[in-house]
């Protein structure tokens, strides 16, 4: 895989760009750990890094032609979000989530986006309801172009701005951590990875916000993540881990 050109293509979504999404500064200044960080999130949350990878400093340095002390920073800002783990004299991977965490993730987005959405639909502006239907728009797209990772990665992105139209900062960090987790989750244990984007929910809750009806939206929400927990094969055998060779020399 070439990373530089990766970094250009329009296959990766450029999450600093958007209105809101997941956070790109990773408390690190501009250089080539952040760079490194916003790539290989970007991956992550489209799926083309799967969770469980091994991601050697060695391999993640040779492949952004940076040295080792630099791929260790990235990583390590990468740890503080939850996409990676490191595991004690074995280096760091993909975070893959269990089974149990799969539950936990799924119970707490259905006890606190329903409220959040209800919040949200108290406060909604027009260019909001711009915002979250630029969103919606841009999933579509990337599903009409059959990337599934990418609109899931839109998908997501969509609930972290109805946290943050709610107005609340500790729902919208919340948020932001479950939606981080169920991307890797989805990764792991959906279903039919390909209908995980073909819901009409998110459709559905810009209506109710426009009306400003926020139990409508309560409702619309709650289902939607019953929707997607339902969706989920918890009794699936995880894939093997790979390391970042095995897929670099697929691609």
């Amino acid at each position: 895989m070439d990373w530089k050109a990766m970094s250009a293509s329009q296959n990766i979504v450029d999450f600093s760009a958007l209105p809101l999404g997941f956070d790109p500064s990773f408390s690190l200044p501009p250089g080539p750990a952040l760079n490194i960080c916003v790539q290989l999130q970007n991956a992550i949350l489209e799926h083309r890094l799967r969770p469980g990878m091994k991601l050697t400093e060695e391999e993640v340095g040779e492949s952004f032609n940076s040295s080792r002390s630099i791929a260790r920073t990235a990583l390590q800002a990468l740890a503080h979000t939850g996409l990676v783990q490191t595991r004690k004299n074995r280096g760091a991977y993909v975070a893959k989530p269990t089974v149990e965490d799969a539950r936990e993730v799924f119970e707490a987005r259905v006890l606190i986006e329903p409220e959040i959405a209800w919040h949200a639909a108290g406060k909604a502006s027009d260019k909001d309801l711009k915002r979250l239907e630029a969103h919606i728009e841009a999933e579509h797209l990337a599903l009409k172009s059959n990337d599934v990772g990418k609109a899931l990665a839109y998908s997501g992105i969509f609930h972290i701005v109805i946290a943050d139209i709610a107005g609340h900062s500790v729902y919208s960090n919340i948020v932001q951590s479950l939606i981080t987790q169920s991307s890797l989750i989805i990764a792991l244990y959906w279903n039919h990875l390909e209908t995980a984007c073909e819901d009409h929910s998110h459709n559905i809750l810009v209506d109710a916000f426009r009306d400003k009806d926020g139990d409508a939206a309560r409702e619309i929400m709650r289902k939607h993540l019953l929707d997607l927990h339902a969706g989920l094969n918890l009794k699936r055998k995880p894939e093997t881990d790979q390391s970042l060779a095995q897929v670099l020399a697929g691609i």
